[in-house]
């Protein structure tokens, strides 16, 4: 790893190629181990240096990813530069603070987060069946095959057996995602209450918000005091666009990235679904997104 320590006034102190361990680090920082702070780029790897610091009481930052592309500019461009501007940035209070989360959550966030490619694959292979129906022109099944009951007899509608053995070929695969979803979400929801019960009830107290929007809205925002306004909130889960001005004029939004992905699809599933349940659906959503 590329470390780069600043003084206060600005001195670089180190700008070296370290091995990625912890005795390095604890090295390379020991002479002003008092008096230093550890900031990373959000990038796979922080967790150990998040966790590192917990441990040993060393204060971490975790530098959002999008903000690295102001440390992209110069003609020569590598590791050890990019750490530098990193920690320049970071002195500088130019570099905005993502979300430490909490190691005790990873682990199940992680595994939650494994049913978005599941619920992606069987969407595509829903969407195969009937692409495979239409180009050997049989005529429309009129039922959801997303419904188990449906899917009895899918494939002998197509008379060609490599066809029929194609849809079967899908249809296999959508039985196993689907135990596999199922399996995944039953877990994760007996082990919600454990990790944070209080709010888990709560969100599920509102009305269309089940299982799934709670489960999201739990691991993926996790502790709402860091959101303390309900704007801060829905920007949090890109509903807001950042807008583009200069001498009065806009030039259209900005930073549709920024905030949490997982997120987004949440809000606005939950938005819809207050409206559909209560007349005053401004007043739900802003309860449900302060929640």
């Amino acid at each position: 790893m590329d470390l780069g320590i600043l003084h206060q006034d600005g001195e670089i102190l180190v700008p070296r190629n370290r091995k990625a361990r912890p005795e390095m680090l604890r090295k390379a920082r020991a002479p002003s181990r008092d008096a230093i702070g550890v900031a990373v780029a959000c990038l796979f790897t922080w967790y150990g240096l998040a966790d590192l610091g917990a441990r040993e009481g060393i204060p971490c930052g975790l530098g959002h990813a999008l903000s690295m592309k102001a440390i992209h500019g110069g003609k020569a461009q590598n590791d050890t530069i990019a750490a530098q501007k990193f920690a320049v940035l970071w002195r500088g209070g130019m570099s905005p603070p993502a979300y430490v989360y909490p190691a005790e959550l990873r682990a199940t966030r992680a595994l939650w987060r494994r049913r978005l490619p599941l619920v992606r694959q069987r969407a595509a292979l829903l969407a195969h069946v009937h692409n495979t129906h239409r180009q050997d022109n049989r005529p429309e099944m009129g039922q959801t095959i997303a419904d188990k009951a449906h899917r009895a007899g899918v494939a002998e509608r197509c008379p060609d057996p490599a066809v029929q053995q194609s849809i079967e070929v899908d249809l296999a695969l959508i039985d196993s995602d689907d135990q596999l979803r199922t399996a995944l979400a039953l877990h994760i929801v007996h082990t919600a209450p454990h990790h944070d019960a209080h709010p888990f009830s709560r969100l599920q107290s509102l009305p269309g918000v089940g299982n799934i929007l709670a489960l999201v809205r739990l691991y993926d925002m996790h502790d709402s005091r860091r959101l303390p306004r309900v704007p801060d909130c829905a920007s949090s889960g890109r509903r807001v666009k950042w807008a583009k001005a200069s001498a009065g004029q806009r030039s259209g939004p900005s930073g549709k990235k920024i905030g949490n992905a997982y997120r987004t699809w949440a809000c606005s599933e939950a938005a819809v679904l207050c409206l559909r349940h209560n007349d005053k659906g401004q007043t739900s959503l802003a309860r449900w997104e302060h929640k």
